[in-house]
């Protein structure tokens, strides 16, 4: 049996063998009778030929945008999470397969997207985080969102700023969250900072609002993708529980460029019990979606189509059609999403599906740079052979001159011997030489040439000149 399959094997390799060489044999005598090339020039044409074919094929193929592709998010039942999914049916249907992948939030996000030798393509992250990381390869298709910071606390009256916080119990996230990162940076700049009398605990969102309800803790930070309705409408129905305002909120984006200033309308969370019961001031930062800069062009048009999409509606913060942004932070903007944003997506992938699209724009970008690589290639192929045979000619022209020379002044017999044995040297090495038809008409008018100078050193010391 084994050696039944290595037999067919060697009939199908031989087959192969003897297909390639007939297309070989076939390329070398149309560039022969086309160009009237020699065997040199006709076998270098056709491996040019050939090499440019196997390169377009290979890229063809290689430019191919992948079916699959790898997003980090969050939590599941979080936010980002959510909104990962509506972005898989988005991609589903062009015909692409969004693997989703869950993690600890925006930090966690980027070290998968920063750290080559993991499998990922595109994740959120909230801006702000960056800071220590090596980002240079990882680039913005924009932001999406904004993602507002919550600060619930425990107090008979309301504070008015953070730093009346100093010498309380805080959750301020988990250790390497955004929301601790972000935290941290607003309480240093109110002078509070860890190992100071203020207790700055790591809690989970669950942890801090359990803790917080129990009277365990005095304030909890939450962002906006944990901080669900139900958990903003649960805090604030609670006896004792606010929602601190950051009145300073203008001032605070000022200072930290990647922060803005949302305000929560009194009301938005429930008309009917008007909650909350005046409008509050936040800060918050936007969340942006990194890719690294290798993913293809075609795909992050499908992800800035699926974001306009998933996050262009409009919500409790952002208007219709807000989002997607190019907001440049910590993360250049990518070429391609900057391309996107000025003119949208490219021509064929307008007005036909996905997949159609690809393949045809595939097709225009391999043929037409192969075309203008091919026809000079094949033109400047015969243009170096013909300068190096014009070369040779030139170089037996200069041979019969110096047959000539001294013709019409007199020479003597035993030189006029020996020009005329130089004369049949050069004679029989062209007889030996493979003329490309192109050239025919040189060498016979070479060979008439050879005939007449022959013709007037048998005549003898120049005579009959």
């Amino acid at each position: 049996m084994k050696s039944g399959k290595r037999l067919t094997a060697r009939r199908v390799s031989a087959a192969g063998a003897k297909h390639i060489r007939s297309v070989f044999t076939n390329l070398q005598a149309l560039f022969s009778e086309t160009f009237g090339l020699g065997p040199s020039a006709t076998l270098s044409a056709t491996v040019f030929t050939l090499l440019v074919l196997a390169f377009a094929v290979f890229w063809f193929f290689h430019s191919a945008p992948p079916n699959t592709i790898v997003m980090t998010s969050g939590d599941k039942g979080s936010r980002f999470y959510k909104q990962a999914e509506k972005y898989a049916k988005v991609l589903e249907r062009n015909g692409v397969k969004l693997k989703i992948l869950t993690s600890e939030g925006s930090l966690e996000n980027l070290e998968r997207l920063a750290n080559p030798s993991y499998r990922v393509d595109v994740g959120f992250v909230q801006t702000g985080v960056a800071e220590g990381y090596d980002i240079r390869k990882l680039v913005s298709l924009g932001s999406v969102s904004y993602e507002p910071l919550y600060l619930f606390y425990r107090s008979p009256k309301p504070f008015e700023r953070l730093s009346q916080f100093s010498g309380k119990k805080l959750a301020i996230g988990e250790d390497g969250t955004g929301t601790q990162i972000l935290a941290l940076e607003l309480l240093r700049r109110n002078n509070i900072k860890p190992g100071g009398q203020t207790s700055l605990l790591e809690m989970d969102d669950d942890e801090a609002h359990e803790a917080l309800l129990k009277g365990k803790i005095d304030a909890a930070f939450m962002m906006g993708d944990s901080a669900s309705t139900d958990v903003i409408r649960d805090f604030l129905r609670e006896p004792g529980i606010r929602l601190f305002d950051f009145t300073q909120a203008e001032a605070y984006a000022r200072r930290i460029g990647y922060l803005n200033k949302l305000v929560l309308l009194r009301g938005a969370i429930d008309f009917g019990q008007d909650i909350p019961d005046h409008d509050v001031s936040l800060v918050s930062p936007t969340v942006e979606l990194i890719v690294r800069e290798d993913l293809h062009p075609a795909l992050s048009d499908l992800l800035l189509e699926a974001a306009t999409e998933v996050n262009g509606r409009r919500s409790m913060f952002q208007r219709r059609g807000e989002f997607p942004t190019p907001l440049d932070h910590e993360f250049r903007i990518s070429a391609d999403a900057q391309r996107y944003y000025k003119s949208g997506k490219k021509f064929f992938y307008r007005y036909m599906p996905f997949w159609w699209a690809s393949l045809l724009n595939r097709f225009v970008v391999v043929v037409i740079p192969m075309a203008l690589i091919l026809i000079p290639g094949l033109r400047a192929i015969p243009a170096l052979f013909r300068w190096r045979v014009r070369l040779q000619i030139l170089r037996w022209y200069r041979a019969l001159l110096s047959l000539e020379e001294g013709l019409t002044s007199g020479i003597s017999n035993e030189e006029r011997l020996e020009r005329l044995k130089r004369l049949d040297r050069i004679e029989q090495t062209l007889g030996g030489k493979k003329v490309p038809a192109s050239f025919a008409d040189q060498f016979y008018a070479l060979r008439g040439h050879i005939g007449f100078v022959r013709q007037r050193l048998q005549e003898g010391n120049g005579a009959g000149v």
